[in-house]
């Protein structure tokens, strides 16, 4: 028998469609051109069925980028489980970021650039998104804790400076790394370790 969907599934399952469509014309546009409407033909919506679940783009883009951070989390939470850091958990941490910057390709790091330049001309777009990126922070903060609970160590500066300092430089390491044809995820995965006291 065909399973029956709630009205809650179905109305995930527009939302998780529309971040799809989201994020791959954000990234095929830029956050600036794309348009609502460019975003729900993508998804094969209407510009309504958006502004059911976001009011504004700039919130559809904090939820894309909301979303990306969480499968972040996901996909390093099994490797920083473990119950030491050491050279070979650094190069598999290393090689998942390199891997999840191939996958979604440097055009999206370029685009989180993009919008920090657009927050940084639209002080008013700022403001309304500032309790939303501060979630993200958080959210990231509370991640990195459990983590360095998880190996016994203990953070050498607060989990929000670490936080803040690791959505600072992520889309930088990945752009720079692509343009300059330099790897930096292994330096600089040692450099965020750096800010740990391992037992």
């Amino acid at each position: 028998m065909a399973e029956r969907w709630t009205r809650d599934r179905r109305l995930e399952r527009t939302r998780s469609l529309l971040l799809d469509a989201a994020e791959e014309v954000f990234a095929e546009k830029g956050f600036t051109t794309a348009t609502l409407d460019d975003i729900a033909h993508a998804a094969g919506y209407t510009k309504g069925a958006i502004y059911k679940h976001f009011a504004t783009k700039e919130g559809l883009f904090l939820a894309v980028s909301d979303r990306y951070w969480r499968r972040y989390f996901d996909n390093f939470a099994e490797v920083l489980s473990a119950k030491q850091i050491g050279a070979r958990e650094l190069d598999e941490i290393a090689e998942r970021w390199r891997q999840l910057s191939r996958d979604r390709g440097a055009e999206h790091a370029a685009l989180g650039h993009e919008f920090t330049l657009y927050l940084l001309r639209n002080p008013d777009a700022r403001e309304r998104v500032a309790d939303k990126r501060r979630e993200v922070v958080e959210a990231l903060s509370e991640f990195i804790v459990q983590g360095v609970e998880r190996i016994g160590g203990t953070l050498l500066i607060s989990p929000l400076a670490f936080a803040h300092a690791l959505v600072a430089t992520s889309d930088s390491v990945v752009l720079a790394s692509e343009i300059d044809d330099v790897d930096l995820f292994r330096p600089i995965i040692e450099m965020y370790v750096s800010m740990i006291k391992l037992p």
